[in-house]
């Protein structure tokens, strides 16, 4: 297995509120990442992880207000049973 990849990148500037800058510094820091390894592994989550066909339809489901009451999560079961499942 060859480790030895190494990955293209290239300087980009980004105008970002102080605020918004402020709390991603802060996120940032709280697990203990740099600013730009924390804003590169959302970004490529926001680009790459697409949720599936189930995940969307129980997206819009949800949306919908289909789903009434209370949902108890204390466990899988109940949720499910909770929802009517």
């Amino acid at each position: 297995m060859n480790t030895n990849i190494a990955i293209e990148k290239k300087a980009q500037s980004f105008r970002l509120s102080v605020h918004l800058l402020n709390r991603l510094k802060a996120l940032a820091k709280g697990e203990n990442r740099s600013l730009n390894n924390y804003v590169e592994t959302i970004l490529l989550d926001v680009a790459y992880n697409q949720p599936n066909a189930e995940t969307i339809a129980a997206i819009q489901e949800a949306r919908s207000g289909k789903l009434e009451g209370p949902m108890d999560a204390s466990s899988v079961e109940a949720m499910y049973k909770s929802m009517g499942l």
